[in-house]
C-alpha cells in the first residue's frame, strides 16, 4: 500500500496509546514513524525509529533523520511517558526529576526539535498527550499528575505562540485505560519502607489499578488522535475518557472545594 498521507512521528510507540496510535494512523495511509527507546518491539506495521526522549541528541537526530528522509514532518504526537506513585513525602528529588525528564522535558525536546521545520513550512501539528491527571490530581500520584499539569501549561502557551506560523497544537487528556502503563508504574523507593502512608497508599493504588484494568483499550484514544490529525482547525483540548470520568473536571469547577476533595479522597480510599 502506497503511503501518500501525512508524515507523522509518534513517540512511545512500543505499547499502549503510542502503539495503538501509530498502528491506526498507518492503517489510514499515513507515513508513520514510531519511536521506541529499547529493543522491546520486534516488528510493527509502521516504521520503527530509535529515540530516547530524555536525550537532546537522540531527539534531535531522530527528528532530523525523518525530515531528511521524507522532506517534511507534518505531525508529532507525544505519547512517551511513564508513571511513579507514592506520597509526596516519600518521593525523592531524583525520582521526581526522572519523572519530569521523561514526561515533561521529553515532550519539550520533541516540540523544540520539530517546531523550526514546521514553522518554516508554515504548517504542522503537535499533539501532546496529557491526562485527566493533568486536570485533577490524585493522592499518591502527585509527581505524575504534576508532570501532566506542566504539559497543560506549556501546551496552552505554545498553541498561541505557534498559531501565527500555521502550526496547530493540541492536548489529548485520556482517562483510565487498560494498557501496560499499569504494570510499568514505579513505586518510589521510600514508599516501600515508610509505614506512615503504607495503608493509605495501598488503598489508593488499588482504586487506580482497578479503574485502569477495567477501562477501555488504548484504541479509543488513538481514534481521538486520528480525528485531530484530520481536523483543519482542532480545538485546544480533547478529553478521551468514559462518561463518568468526563464529568470530573466539570465537578471541580462547580462544587465547593471541600466537597470535591472529599469525593476524590473517598474514591481513592484515603478518607
Amino acid at each position: 500500500m502506497a503511503r501518500s498521507g501525512k508524515v507523522i512521528l509518534v513517540t512511545g510507540a512500543s505499547s499502549g496509546i503510542g502503539n495503538a496510535t501509530a498502528c491506526l494512523l498507518h492503517s489510514k495511509g499515513h507515513r508513520v514513524y514510531g519511536s521506541i527507546r529499547r529493543d522491546n518491539l520486534e516488528s510493527a506495521p509502521f516504521e520503527i525509529v530509535r529515540m530516547d526522549v530524555t536525550s537532546d541528541e537522540s531527539v534531535n537526530a531522530c527528528v532530523a533523520g525523518i525530515i531528511a528522509r521524507e522532506g517534511r514532518l507534518d505531525a508529532a504526537v507525544n505519547c512517551a511517558g511513564y508513571g511513579i506513585a507514592g506520597s509526596v513525602e516519600d518521593t525523592s528529588i531524583e525520582e521526581a526529576q526522572r519523572q519530569f525528564d521523561t514526561n515533561f522535558f521529553g515532550v519539550l525536546r520533541v516540540c523544540r526539535a520539530a517546531l523550526p521545520h514546521m514553522r518554516q513550512r508554515g504548517q504542522g501539528l503537535i499533539v501532546n498527550i496529557s491526562s485527566m491527571g493533568g486536570l485533577v490530581s490524585a493522592p499518591f500520584h502527585a509527581l505524575y499528575c504534576s508532570s501532566k499539569f506542566a504539559i497543560e501549561g506549556v501546551t496552552e502557551a505554545l498553541r498561541m505562540e505557534a498559531a501565527p506560523f500555521g502550526v496547530r497544537v493540541v492536548l489529548i487528556e485520556p482517562g483510565d485505560f487498560k494498557t501496560k502503563f499499569t504494570e510499568n508504574r514505579l513505586m518510589t523507593a521510600q514508599s516501600q519502607a515508610n509505614p506512615a502512608y503504607k495503608e493509605l497508599c495501598a488503598r489508593s493504588m488499588e482504586a487506580m489499578e482497578k479503574a485502569e484494568r477495567t477501562g477501555l483499550g488504548p484504541e479509543f484514544v488513538a481514534r481521538v488522535i486520528e480525528k485531530v490529525v484530520n481536523c483543519k482547525n482542532p480545538r485546544l483540548r480533547y478529553i478521551a475518557a468514559s462518561g463518568e470520568q468526563r464529568i470530573v473536571p466539570l465537578a471541580r469547577k462547580f462544587l465547593p472545594q471541600s466537597l470535591f476533595e472529599a469525593i476524590i479522597s473517598s474514591h481513592f480510599g484515603v478518607r
